[in-house]
């Protein structure tokens, strides 16, 4: 193990075409706010549905995090404070970042919840929810 004492799984909810930097701003911006180091980033987790998703694919792979991804139904079965009534209607669960975050870390406490953050007017909405996994990443 390092020398951090803790390693953050992000959840990322984002939509269809969101750009890398979007994606990297969102997570800067929540890290700076809640006074975060990025290098405690174990890795992201998301919906399914957004494994091939290029700007997501690109943060991960040029930041060096893992990626993580759940079925709906594996999120839909995690307790969350604020679900969402709407992304349930549009991909199946009622939270996104905030359950992801959650299953990567393998708790049910979050550290930060869900963060809502748009880069600007043209660029998609992202999500962000941060939880503490207490164990090196690599085991």
């Amino acid at each position: 193990m390092t020398s951090f004492d803790m390693y953050l799984w992000v959840g990322i909810g984002c939509q269809q075409g969101v750009s890398q930097l979007a994606i990297r701003r969102a997570i800067e911006s929540v890290f700076t706010e809640y006074d975060l180091d990025l290098a405690t980033i174990a890795g992201i987790a998301t919906l399914d549905r957004k494994a091939n998703e290029p700007g997501l694919l690109d943060c991960c792979r040029e930041s060096g995090w893992f990626l993580k991804t759940y079925s709906p139904e594996r999120l839909n079965s995690v307790m969350v404070a604020r679900s969402s009534q709407l992304v349930s209607a549009l991909v199946g669960t009622a939270s996104v970042a905030e359950a992801a975050a959650l299953c990567a870390a393998q708790t049910d406490v979050l550290l930060v919840p869900k963060q809502k953050f748009r880069l600007d007017a043209k660029s998609g909405f992202v999500t962000v929810a941060i939880a503490v996994f207490d164990r090196d990443p690599i085991c």
